[in-house]
């Protein structure tokens, strides 16, 4: 299994290669109709790469389908290969549920980054690359977190129930609580950054570091949101290294995911138990979140159900979590397939309320 994950590693970073270093190695505004070619390709990708997840649990490559999983129904005992959790259909069911799952989850983290570079004032020429190092550092944290779980769950089975009632006050908690303005100036992470090293008060280009008083802290000079009182001016020491803005951004955003990746990480697990069905379909879904920010990010506020349904999403899949060994006996085989179907109805019907909402609204304008 390690040579496993060791190929699809290298698959990612050639795939981040390609994407920083030949696709945007420019830095330029990403426009809306380059983002949504940029997030067709990547679902498309995720989608594709459920074609090898197929192949490779039928045929059970290097171990795949052999890891112990929770939400299999009646693991088989194959001569030869020892007990299949999964085979080729299974996997392929589970893999694609996650993904979506995943990518509907990190859809509600667009409303924060938004949020997070508004307040910043991150001019839009440099959010992508922002967004960049910001989903690699994701990556690496997520791959830790599904590690960790994943070890959990094989050593301590009861503690999936806590993952599924953990799912089930969150997804309560997005209903019932109503969404303020926030300022990450108080917000402690940015507190603790501020502490530790000086931060400027303009943007500088692209660095996300600048030393005080050398020609890269005085070239492209941006405007940007003050950081602070208590921040260190470019007139500081000549020499010392200084943080920016951007930086503190790049914070911000990397503390969110961590947030956001406790809720989503125990909802795949609710899905499968196999760490590497668990790994790719966060990894997929994770890669397209930085083109489909810059896709919706001028339409978030249309989609004003898409929260409800997200909340109903973490509360059914929490509910699924806490109730499988009766749902495999009710459901029988197929009762991921049906929490496929209930989760596409959801978020579905998240999409049609938020369009049919916003188009009443429109026409009252209209008539007025």
């Amino acid at each position: 299994m390690f040579w496993m994950y060791a190929a699809f590693v290298l698959l990612v970073l050639a795939l981040l290669a390609l994407d920083l270093g030949v696709f945007h190695r420019k830095v330029h505004v990403v426009s809306v109709r380059e983002a949504l070619g940029w997030s067709a390709f990547w679902i498309a990708l995720g989608l594709a790469f459920s074609g090898f997840i197929y192949a490779g649990y039928e045929n059970h490559w290097l171990g795949l389908g052999l890891t112990p999983d929770l939400m299999t129904l009646r693991p088989v005992p194959v001569e030869g290969l020892g007990t299949v959790y999964n085979d080729g259909t299974s996997a392929l069911v589970k893999y694609v549920t996650g993904y979506l799952v995943e990518k509907s989850l990190a859809v509600d983290n667009i409303f924060v980054i938004s949020m997070i570079f508004t307040f910043f004032a991150v001019p839009a020429i440099y959010q992508h690359r922002v967004l960049f190092w910001g989903i690699l550092g994701a990556l690496v944290l997520r791959g830790a977190m599904i590690a960790a779980g994943a070890k959990m769950l094989q050593e301590f089975a009861w503690i999936i129930y806590v993952f599924g009632g953990f799912l089930i006050l969150t997804g309560v908690k997005m209903l019932l609580l109503k969404e303020g303005e926030t300022d990450p100036n108080k917000n402690l992470v940015v507190r603790a950054t501020r502490r530790l090293m000086p931060i400027t008060e303009r943007f500088h280009g692209e660095h996300f570091f600048v030393r005080a008083g050398t020609d890269a802290s005085r070239e492209a000079e941006t405007p940007g949101a003050a950081v602070g009182a208590d921040a260190v001016v470019d007139s500081a020491r000549r020499g010392a290294l200084l943080a920016t803005p951007l930086f503190l951004a790049l914070v911000m955003v990397e503390f969110t995911d961590l947030i956001f990746a406790v809720d989503s990480i125990p909802a795949i697990f609710a899905i499968t138990a196999d760490p590497f069905l668990v790994f790719t379909s966060n990894v997929f879904a994770i890669l397209g979140l930085r083109s489909l920010y810059f896709a919706l990010a001028g339409m978030i506020d249309k989609f004003r159900y898409l929260k409800v349904s997200l909340a109903v999403v973490l509360m059914v899949v929490g509910v699924k979590m806490m109730t499988h060994t009766w749902l495999k006996q009710q459901l029988g085989e197929n009762f991921n397939l049906y929490l496929l179907a209930v989760v596409l109805l959801i978020l579905a019907a998240g999409v049609v309320a938020s369009l049919l909402k916003g188009r009443g609204e429109e026409a009252k304008a209209g008539a007025a």
